[in-house]
């Protein structure tokens, strides 16, 4: 609550006014740090003009951000599924869907990429999309907690070659 009463300059009261317990507040910040996320993959995706480069949007979201502060205080689904893993079900629940369009969106994307025969027509979209969530969130994790960016710069490198390895 600190966090929040200090990010927002509201007051716990204020805060609590408006919310009717923590888990409340705990899913209303998990939707506005993802939304944040959303809305910086979609700016970024009307611009991209292949199949190729709106694969490589999701990667460059989260690589063109400061690990540290990609939104305030981390990846939003990164933070909650390690948070609430055990601890609180409906914001596990709203992690899990995140992750579950994510990879759905990826999978669109390489199969529109394949009957634009962008892509060739073997390429595995759910494969592909697991490894691509899981190397950004992997990434992620390995930066934060080493202080180091390469770790994900080399995971945005992987993904690269992993697209590549689909292009035609």
């Amino acid at each position: 609550m600190s966090d929040l009463t200090g990010a927002t300059g509201l007051t716990k009261g204020a805060i609590y006014g408006n919310f009717e317990n923590k888990e409340d507040v705990a899913l209303a910040v998990f939707d506005y740090n993802y939304a944040k996320v959303q809305n910086e993959v979609r700016k970024r995706m009307q611009g991209a003009t292949t199949f190729r480069d709106k694969l490589m949007v999701y990667a460059n979201v989260y690589d063109h951000y400061d690990v540290r502060s990609f939104p305030d205080g981390g990846c939003p689904i990164l933070n909650t599924a390690i948070e609430a893993d055990d601890t609180n079900g409906l914001l596990k629940d709203k992690a899990a869907k995140a992750v579950i369009l994510w990879q759905k969106n990826i999978q669109e994307l390489v199969k529109s990429g394949i009957a634009a025969g962008e892509f060739k027509p073997e390429a595995d979209s759910a494969q592909l999309a697991a490894a691509v969530v899981a190397l950004i969130e992997g990434g992620i994790m390995m930066s934060r907690v080493t202080n180091d960016r390469k770790p994900l710069h080399r995971v945005i490198k992987t993904i690269a070659m992993l697209v590549e390895q689909i292009a035609v």
